[in-house]
């Protein structure tokens, strides 16, 4: 990058009004990746023969491989509208359902999203679940249809039947925003050709139009056919070249940091609005206390981590002490970096409202908040999708064991989508994910890049634990038989289990006088004092303490709260996380001396009450299940039902568009396994399925007691363990 150019983007980070941290999000192979080369390549930082070939953003081998990007990369670049310079701050998002944490991760440090849609397949599901993950994060979205050149090409529409099938993607985006859109932008962020937030092109050929553009250089859809029909694709796309139309579309459509902050923050942050920090971040101040919040980790051989994120307020220095408020403990700035997909610069000090990469947090993870003095931390990240795939993986060679412990721990910090369970004494080890080529690229990269010749078994899933009617109450004795504590478990109501999903509730500790949960929990019907005996919610289940006139309750809560918490990550049936439980502590009866009642008293009583409350209310195994959607030719129907049938499948819905068929249906993850090659060897390769939705069942009567016995014997629990 010529140095001219690096002036220019230390001179634009210093005005946020100037400044657009935008993502790209869609279905996967919709064009996100091309796309972005294009934009690249009208900043002048690729040539525009290689944009849509050179894929910059996906710069790991497998994702060339594959074809695929697995993972979110950041670049900035500088685009003029009206001869004002503005700094563009861009990730490029994955879109197989696989790796949408990314895409959640990527949302927190963006303010506006350009949503991509394919033309000839239109909205898709991957294309709703990055759009209600953007919605979530109160990210504005505008909308490019791309690869308009197929409905030229393939489906050889006119000019009238290409426009109503754009109409028809602009409402369907539209009614999507109306309905997962936060209520103050139902209407305001929808998307509209007349004003420009919309724009229609092919990224593979570079070429974009938008009304404004369509305005002032007088040009049609029937030009645009002209140009295919007469083979000058090459002139359409020096005339209306893709980056003037999206980044003009972006710079006028999508807010700038100090805008988007001052709606943005009070739905993220749940501090002190009115503090100093709290104004900082409203007003993205650079001169207020430093808040950043990391949303990628990567690893670099030289610098070590890099942190990237956003800067919400402050002005980052190197050689800066700075606090991560989870780990409570400080920090010291080593290096402060801008991107340039693969490359990073390093830059001397960085204001807010910018995406950065930070070197020296040390054991920092997405989604903690990085602050210059101690603040209450951001809203966890919530990912739409948890992991419900799980494959135990262990060293080739026995000597490699401290090398593959520590990959793992810089596997789960790269990606927190990925849970790590390491066991020193056994040499085995499990990891998580949300699906097959998930744990497939994972274990591929220990491999290939991190240098590790691992074996990993084929891939389990992981079952939920609930119950289905409330306990009785049960005690607990303390071993030194001191301390006693009685304990009640009852299935979380659905409206307040549905809230805490969908992150109305935020997880986490509850803070004596909570206002806000209070009135959100009396609008799900919880009666104004069972509100106020929330003491934690934690992975869908929550614990109450509805004690009253103990004296020394203080002292020991915090130790309640963590048998509450291993209870809940490895229950009572299998050793299963745990879902939809609510915890409520009826009474206890304390030791006056608090040496009687350490840790090692406290946890085992409350374990053994919950324990034998847990089997008392109806325990049962949950499985995941996915929804999904398949496409394929009409003339494979009985092929495709007979698949799902064969997988203790349902049909869904069934909707048919000519000789195209596409069939949603529900799946047990356990029977999925293996279904893309059934699907492929059954349809001669021409049906392709997507995961629309991920939800909990219960396992059906029969093969409970079956399931639970196999998963019990995997675990090596004998008869009777916990």
């Amino acid at each position: 990058m010529a140095e001219d150019k690096i002036a220019k983007i230390k001179e634009l980070m210093l005005k946020p009004e100037r400044i657009r941290n935008i993502g790209i999000a869609a279905h996967i192979d919709h064009g996100k990746t091309t796309m972005t080369d294009s934009l690249l390549a009208g900043a002048g930082m690729i040539s525009e023969e290689l944009a849509g070939k050179l894929l910059v953003m996906d710069f790991h081998e497998d994702e060339k491989q594959r074809g695929i990007t697995i993972d979110s990369a950041n670049v900035n670049m500088v685009h003029n509208v009206d001869g004002k310079d503005y700094l563009i701050n861009l990730i490029d998002t994955p879109g197989h359902v696989d790796f949408g944490g990314e895409v959640t991760r990527a949302m927190r440090a963006c303010d506006g999203a350009v949503v991509l849609v394919d033309a000839a397949e239109g909205m898709m599901p991957q294309t709703e679940t990055v759009l209600k993950q953007a919605l979530r994060e109160y990210v504005k979205p505008v909308l490019f249809i791309n690869k308009v050149d197929r409905l030229i090409k393939e489906l050889k529409l006119t000019p009238q039947e290409m426009q109503q099938r754009l109409a028809k993607i602009i409402s369907d985006i539209n009614k999507f925003i109306e309905t997962v859109a936060p209520e103050q932008f139902k209407q305001a962020w929808k998307v509209d050709v007349k004003n420009g937030s919309v724009a229609f092109g092919s990224a593979k050929d570079r070429w974009a139009l938008s009304f404004p553009v369509m305005q002032k250089k007088n040009i049609t859809f029937a030009d645009v056919i002209k140009a295919y029909e007469q083979n000058k694709v090459d002139e359409l796309a020096k005339t209306v070249p893709l980056y003037v139309a999206v980044l003009d579309m972006v710079v006028k459509h999508l807010p700038n940091p100090v805008e988007a902050q001052k709606y943005r923050i009070p739905r993220l942050w749940h501090g002190d609005l009115d503090s100093e920090e709290g104004k900082a971040l409203l007003n993205c101040d650079p001169n207020g206390p430093v808040v950043f919040v990391p949303t990628k980790i990567v690893y670099d051989k030289h610098a070590g981590e890099v942190a990237g994120g956003r800067l919400f307020s402050g002005t980052v220095k190197k050689g800066q002490e700075l606090y991560l408020n989870q780990a409570k403990r400080w920090v010291k700035v080593q290096q402060v970096n801008v991107y340039k997909g693969p490359q990073r610069l390093v830059i001397d000090e960085v204001p807010a409202g910018n995406i950065i990469g930070i070197v020296g947090l040390t054991d920092v993870f997405a989604g903690e908040t990085v602050s210059s003095k101690p603040i209450e931390p951001f809203e966890a990240i919530k990912h739409i999708f948890e992991p419900v795939v799980t494959c135990s993986i262990e060293a080739k060679r026995p000597v490699d064991l401290p090398k593959l412990i520590e990959v793992l721990r810089v596997v789960a910090k790269e990606d927190p989508t990925v849970k790590v369970e390491i066991n020193e004494e056994t040499g085995q080890h499990l990891l998580s994910g949300m699906g097959e080529l998930h744990l497939e690229v994972i274990t591929n990269r220990i491999k290939t890049e991190k240098g590790v010749d691992v074996i990993a078994s084929k891939p389990i899933v992981v079952y939920r634990e609930t119950v289905l009617k409330p306990s009785r109450v049960f005690e607990g004795r303390s071993p030194n038989k001191h301390n006693i504590f009685w304990l009640k478990v009852e299935p979380l109501e659905d409206a307040v289990y549905k809230a805490i999903k969908s992150g109305e509730i935020p997880e986490g500790k509850i803070k004596k006088k909570n206002e806000e949960l209070w009135k959100k929990l009396a609008e799900l019907g919880v009666s104004n004092e069972e509100a106020r005996q929330y003491r934690e919610i934690y992975k869908d289940c929550v614990f109450l303490d509805k004690t009253r006139g103990i004296v020394h309750i203080g002292e020991v809560i915090e130790l309640v709260m963590q048998a509450f918490e291993q209870i809940v990550d490895a229950g009572a049936l299998a050793r299963e996380p745990c879902m939809k439980l609510k915890v409520s502590l009826m009474d206890c009866k304390l030791h006056e001396d608090a040496i009687h009642r350490g840790p090692s008293q406290v946890i085992p009583a409350v374990r053994e009450a919950l324990i034998n409350a847990i089997m008392d209310a109806q325990p049962v195994l949950f499985e995941p299940v996915q929804v999904i959607q398949i496409e394929g030719p009409m003339r494979f129907m009985g092929e495709m039902t007979k698949i799902i049938q064969s997988k203790r499948g349902q049909l869904l819905n069934v909707d048919q568009e000519g000789e195209h068929v596409s069939i949603k249906a529900k799946i047990p993850v356990a029977e999925m396994f293996g279904l893309s090659n059934d699907l492929r060897s059954a349809t001669e390769g021409r049906a392709t399925f997507f995961v629309v939705d991920q939800l909990f069942e219960q396992v059906p009567k029969e093969l409970q007691d079956k399931l639970i016995k196999q998963i019990r014997e995997r675990k090596g629990l004998k008869e009777g363990q916990i």
